[in-house]
Parts: C-alpha cells; structure tokens; sequence
C-alpha cells in the first residue's frame, strides 16, 4: 500500500453559525485530512502536537479508520491547540473569535521513521517552518508535495512561506488568497504567477462555486455539488485536501489528467464534511454514500453537445 504523510493541526473547535453553536469539539486540519483520506486505499498518518487534555476518544476514532497516530506528540501538562469562530448568514465569511496556540507554539515536528519514505506529503495549514521541517526530515524525495496554506502567513511570515512554496508540487489556496499572493486579480494570472513560484499545479478553491485546477496552460474546473443544507463549512478546504492527496497517492498517477479525478474525489467528500457541525459526518459516512454521490458529481458534469 502507498504512504501519505500528513501534518497538521489536530485541535479543538468552538464553532456558530446560523443553524447553532457547539461547545469544544473534535477538530484540526490533519483531522479532516486524515478522515477525507481514509476513504482510499493507502496507508497513512498524520504529525502534529496535542496537550494531554485531549481525550483518548479522539485518538480511538482516528486509528479506528486506520490512522497512523505515532506522530502525534501529547504534550504532558500542555493544552491543545483551540479555535473559536462565528460564520455569519451566508456561511462564506466567519469572524475568528479566539485563537489560543497552547502546545502549537512550540510544535516541533517528528515524522515516524516508517514514514520517511512517503509517496504523498500533504502539508496542512501551519507554519512555514514547521512545514519546511517535514521536508527536511523526509529519506526520499516524495513523488508528489501538496501544499495548503492561508492569508495569515502570508501576512506574517511571507518570506518563509515563499521558500516552502518552492519546495512542493501542488498548492492549494482559497480565490482570495491567490489574489493575495500573486497580486493578480484574475485567478488565470494568479495561477501563473503562482506556478513561477515553483508549484507545476494551482488548485484554487472557490467553497460553494467549486475549484479551479492549473498546470501550464491547462485549466480544469470542477463544480460543488448543490446542497440544500450547509450546516457547518469548518473543514471543508481540509476534507477536499485529503480526498485530493487521498486519490492521488492510492492512484500513484500524479498526470493531469488523473488530478481531475483527485479533483472531483475531494470535491465530493468536502460536499459531506458541510452537512454537520464538525467532523461528526465524516466519522460516520459510509463509502456506499460517497460512490452514490460521486455518481450525482458525474451527472452535473456530463453532457452531449454536437460541435
């Protein structure tokens, strides 16, 4: 079986929308990963730092979907990493309410020693450095870099950012923060510009209006699924980037052509992840539903046309 490597957060969440609010529950970008990714045929496992306040439940649900969990460093006396936010009625923008690091500010990532020879690395939104670090730490170069980042170190840690972005094959990036990073507001320039910094590939994520794939002068677009409930949109960037790097390392096809199809598996896991609040649809979803739904995916796209 193929290896991916994931590194990311694995945290607490308070989230409100308009349909309610939770208390502290389950969340993080390796968490979504790691559960967006269990649905291929691969094995994997995710780096990150917990306190040890976090309860064992979680750590039983990520190894029950055969989750390596030998990288994540519980931190004795620490508390885990948590964030607060309020999504208001449109669900596209949210106000961060709190944002408390606690063990994540000094996160010094160990990647398992059978893992070091990964085929897929999918760097989840930290710092930089952390995510340089993983790099470094890798015995054989893998045969596909995805990378997902925000605005926040674009802000702060720019010239850090632009060195790891060097480093990877893909990026992964919401339409706001493209133009954020290239300076372009056409997300065709944006992608181009992007693609000098060193990535073959743009993939630029548009929530509800789907995503965008580049590579030279090549462009795919996959469109999200029409919903009639969106209930919780924490995560959905993080469960399109497992079903991503999922696909393509159970594949290990890394062509365009096979990207598409990395595109719409992500597409289509992330259009669940929104149906309820955290990861409590991830954790439950079936694969029986997911090949249902990607068969609605492939009939909003499919078409006869005479030309």
């Amino acid at each position: 079986m193929n290896k991916l490597l994931i590194v990311g957060t694995v945290a607490f969440d308070a989230i409100e929308t308009p349909f309610g609010k939770t208390d502290k529950i389950l969340g993080g970008a390796a968490t979504y990963i790691g559960l967006s990714a269990s649905f291929f045929n691969l094995q994997s496992a995710i780096v990150s730092v917990v306190g040890d306040d976090f309860p064992q439940e979680h750590l039983d649900l990520l190894t029950s979907k055969n989750i390596d969990i030998s990288g994540i460093e519980i931190v004795k006396g620490g508390k885990t990493f948590f964030w607060s936010g309020l999504y208001h009625n449109d669900l596209n923008s949210r106000d961060t309410l709190v944002t408390e690091l606690n063990v994540l500010a000094d996160f010094q990532p160990k990647v398992p020693q059978n893992y070091k020879d990964a085929d897929v690395v999918m760097l989840g939104n930290l710092h930089p450095l952390v995510q340089s670090s993983v790099l470094d730490q890798m015995e054989k170069k893998p045969k596909l870099v995805v990378l997902d980042t925000m605005n926040f170190w674009m802000d702060c840690a720019l010239p850090e950012l632009l060195d790891v972005i060097k480093r990877v094959d893909v990026i992964t990036i919401n339409d706001e923060e493209a133009r954020q990073l290239s300076g372009e507001y056409s997300l065709v320039k944006a992608a181009s510009k992007i693609q000098d910094m060193g990535p073959k590939y743009v993939v630029i994520k548009k929530g509800e209006h789907g995503a965008l794939l580049f590579h030279n002068r090549e462009v795919f677009f996959a469109p999200a699924l029409p919903l009639e409930e969106v209930f919780d949109p924490t995560g959905a960037g993080d469960t399109f980037a497992g079903g991503f790097s999922g696909f393509i390392a159970q594949s290990e096809n890394i062509s365009f052509g096979n990207m598409k199809n990395a595109i719409i598996y992500g597409s289509n896991l992330a259009s669940f992840c929104v149906e309820k609040f955290g990861t409590e649809r991830m954790e439950n979803l079936s694969k029986a539903e997911v090949a249902i739904r990607l068969q609605q995916f492939k009939s909003l796209t499919q078409f006869d046309i005479e030309i």
